[in-house]
């Protein structure tokens, strides 16, 4: 047995370290490791609550919008409070841009290079050397649309700062709604990068990730995992919020049930985190340290739904929702263009690293498109958000979609001040460590049976993990 340690796994951002042990060409055993211990959980203890929607972005260097996003419903929900439309769009919006952002960073500057053979010079190296299947003429012409993807990454921050000030980090996003009151200039600004952004998802990525698609359909049948299934919901289409563009849910032993969050519980048998704050719900939750713990191999810790792993992300969302797919769909699985195929249609396939990328690249193009009918509702000059009055104490909590899973922010106020605040970020239901029940988590059950014909280069191994986009 060959026991092999790739530290760091991601590319450009992230603290993941991955192990696996490998005999007779698989996988048999693996472990996700976080390696950083981040602790805002401390910091805004005993801070003023509207600190937590600007402190909880700098979590993470990708996503600091969705951490925006978590927060600021986090506090509508502790102050009993509601945005008007023009705030409820504009946080779509800003989030939207963000969204556009973060897959195609995902496809073309984290893993296409997994596929893609680029040339001998950093970034593009050093690397594993993959099985590259594209023939020259082709792999060439993906290899420029890197430096294409990363203007179009470009113009969506420039987006996300049309209503959000800036980027990454947004001033935008407040409790009771958002700061900016649209105007028609701001609106036009907008609507220009996005249609240019929607060509490129259309006209660019979509073919391009089908296009890899064809030439490794092996895989899949690789990277499997848990196929239990969450979603937050994100994006609401209406001031009430009943109905979201990507369904709040859950598919959990073959079963679609409603989400109920009063069902997540974090567990630390085997994260750096003292026992006594295992199998608690987050609104119940705590976050002590220990360092030295002896089974501890992660950073991270384990969050369960129903007492079960589950993969957060846009497969989850795309499987839980359902929804039509692009013709690019029709003609990748040879069906006539008028017909109409969902998702699921995909079948056992969509359960796979290839699975994974397909679904975030629909899931872009879906976004994208819902944005150009967004930017429309939008009222000129009507108010964007309400007065805000921090309660003596409250408790709230605010669930939302990371472009990567499912992402929840829950806060108890006393004396106008954060008590306790706990954050169940994104990437941990993927990138979670064994429960205390021994459970795997959805990245380490998906690696394990993965195929390793070279131990000294396990481009399948990192295929399996970066398509959870960790």
């Amino acid at each position: 047995m060959a026991k092999l340690h790739i530290d760091p796994m991601t590319r450009i951002e992230g603290h993941l370290k991955i192990e696996v042990d490998v005999e007779g060409g698989k996988v048999v055993d693996a472990k996700s490791m976080g390696t950083l211990f981040r602790g805002f959980e401390i910091i805004l203890k005993d801070r003023d609550p509207r600190d937590a929607s600007q402190l909880t972005q700098r979590i993470c260097g990708v996503c600091p919008t969705a951490h925006a996003t978590a927060s600021v419903r986090c506090l509508d929900n502790a102050f009993k409070i509601k945005p008007p439309t023009n705030g409820r769009i504009m946080r779509n919006l800003i989030y939207g841009a963000d969204y556009l952002m973060s897959h195609i960073l995902h496809f073309y500057h984290l893993v296409a290079l997994d596929y893609v053979k680029g040339p001998d010079t950093a970034p593009f190296i050093p690397r594993y050397e993959g099985d590259y299947r594209l023939d020259p003429k082709t792999n060439k012409v993906v290899v420029d649309q890197y430096l294409q993807a990363l203007d179009i990454r470009q113009k969506c921050h420039q987006m996300v700062a049309v209503f959000g000030g800036k980027a990454p980090i947004v001033y935008g996003m407040v409790a009771g709604g958002a700061t900016e009151v649209p105007t028609f200039d701001k609106i036009v600004s907008f609507k220009w990068r996005l249609q240019e952004i929607r060509d490129f998802i259309d006209n660019t990525y979509l073919p391009t990730v089908y296009l890899v698609a064809g030439a490794y359909k092996d895989l899949f049948e690789v990277g499997v995992g848990c196929k239990n299934l969450i979603s937050f919901g994100v994006f609401p289409l209406d001031d009430d919020e009943k109905t979201f563009l990507l369904k709040a849910g859950s598919y959990t032993q073959g079963k679609d049930m409603p989400l109920d969050q009063g069902q997540v519980k974090e567990y630390v048998k085997y994260s750096f985190y003292d026992d006594k704050t295992t199998g608690l719900h987050p609104s119940k939750g705590a976050t002590k340290p220990d360092a030295h713990k002896k089974a501890g191999y992660s950073w991270v810790k384990a969050p369960r739904y129903r007492e079960l792993p589950h993969e957060g992300g846009p497969l989850s969302r795309m499987w839980i929702t359902n929804p039509v797919l692009s013709r690019h769909a029709n003609k990748f699985l040879g069906v006539d263009a008028k017909k109409e195929i969902r998702f699921r249609d995909l079948g056992d396939k969509t359960f796979s690293i290839l699975g994974r990328i397909v679904a975030r690249a629909e899931e872009c193009k879906l976004i994208a498109d819902a944005m150009d009918k967004w930017i429309l509702q939008l009222k000129p000059g009507a108010p964007s958000n309400v007065k805000v009055e921090v309660p003596k104490e409250g408790e709230g909590f605010g669930l939302t979609e990371a472009p990567r899973g499912a992402l929840g922010h829950w806060i108890s106020i006393k004396d106008h001040k954060i008590d306790n605040y706990q954050v169940v970020a994104a990437t941990i239901w993927n990138a979670s460590p064994r429960d205390d029940k021994g459970q795997l988590g959805p990245i380490e059950q998906a690696l394990v049976g993965t195929p390793v014909k070279d131990i000294k280069n396990p481009f399948n191994v990192v295929r399996v993990v970066r398509s959870f986009d960790p």
